[in-house]
């Protein structure tokens, strides 16, 4: 029997990936969808290339969201920060699970979101009932999860390259760098001059300089100080981190090698469906379409730096990927189900 899902937000990029990857999944079933300026325009009209999957589904108001979506199996909400807070505490009590793709939800500690989200949370009380959305760190508490925050597109990126490292005490959690680019559908759907293509194209700039919001984020999921440099690359998709820290020296690795760090990281992924480790150079359209991270990891003794690297698809393993393979562990189904793991090349 499928699961009747909801999707708020779903007229943005990671809205409309979630309908992609839904559409193609045996097991959810959308029944509500909805929008903001939107709202009474068909799926079908707004977005073509969900034309064939979704011929008549149209965009309800995100006004209306308690009548569209009470007694559903899943909800994903896909708007911008600040929103899910007013919505979650009702859809708590009204839906099986409550999927936030935002960052309403993603850190443990409500003093955080006025230093670096410019706001106090308005449901301070809810943030514990939330699971971190990272299967490959928080897998057993995601499964029958009723709330779950999906990682943010770089930190999922950074995590990944970085938390095999530090949680077998190979590097030092000070002194931490993550240097990462992301294609410009990482910053959503609606218009701003800095992403016409006259600006993006043929350019490439880091922004959010010692103060991006993905930052905590990082540093709460590795338990380190990090220092997070975001850059906007010419391309659609796609998100390659780069990412440095200090050997930690001692223990069971007193001269890290980079036959060390790699053996750190396959032992870490060996069981995880949706993670590729390289001996090669991760490239973000290996990963383009798919539900998977690539990663790999490199050590300088020259200078003493190890370097870890990782490549994701920022709308899928970054958003709404990741939010499906959450989902699917919440509603105890096979987490692969319904998620690509091969790329779209070229």
């Amino acid at each position: 029997m499928s699961r009747k899902v909801g999707v708020v937000g779903a007229s943005g990029y990671a809205g409309v990936e979630l309908l992609r990857l839904c559409a193609a999944h045996p097991e959810l079933e959308v029944v509500s969808a909805t929008a903001g300026a939107s709202a009474g325009e068909r799926v079908a009209e707004h977005t073509p290339s969900l034309a064939a999957a979704y011929p008549t589904l149209t965009y309800a108001a995100t006004e209306d969201v308690d009548l569209d979506l009470d007694g559903l199996d899943a909800v994903f909400l896909a708007m911008p920060h600040g929103e899910s807070q007013h919505l979650v505490p009702s859809l708590l009590h009204s839906v099986g699970v409550v999927v936030d793709l935002a960052a309403d939800f993603r850190l443990h500690d409500a003093s955080l979101y006025p230093t670096w989200y410019g706001d106090e949370h308005v449901a301070p009380e809810l943030l514990g009932r939330f699971t971190y959305g990272l299967p490959e760190l928080h897998r057993d508490e995601l499964v029958g999860a009723r709330a779950v925050a999906a990682p943010g597109c770089y930190p999922t990126a950074a995590i990944l390259a970085l938390a095999p490292l530090v949680r077998a005490g190979a590097v030092t959690t000070t002194d931490v760098i993550v240097d990462a680019a992301s294609g410009v559908s990482g910053a959503g759907r609606a218009p701003r001059p800095n992403l016409h293509f006259g600006a993006v194209d043929e350019d490439f700039t880091a922004y959010g300089l010692l103060h991006h919001r993905h930052t905590a984020e990082m540093e709460q999921e590795l338990g380190a100080q990090v220092l997070f440099t975001p850059h906007l690359a010419p391309m659609v998709r796609g998100i390659l981190a780069t990412c440095y820290a200090r050997p930690a020296g001692g223990g069971v690795h007193p001269t890290l090698a980079t036959g060390d760090a790699l053996a750190i990281l396959e032992e870490a992924y060996r069981d995880e469906p949706f993670v590729v480790v390289t001996d090669g150079s991760p490239s973000t359209k290996a990963t383009a379409g798919s539900n998977c991270a690539h990663v790999t990891a490199r050590v300088d003794p020259r200078t003493g730096w190890v370097m870890a690297i990782a490549a994701i698809d920022n709308l899928v393993k970054g958003a709404a990927g990741q939010a499906v393979q959450c989902a699917n562990l919440a509603l105890g189904l096979s987490e692969t189900t319904g998620l690509p793991m091969v790329g779209v090349y070229p």
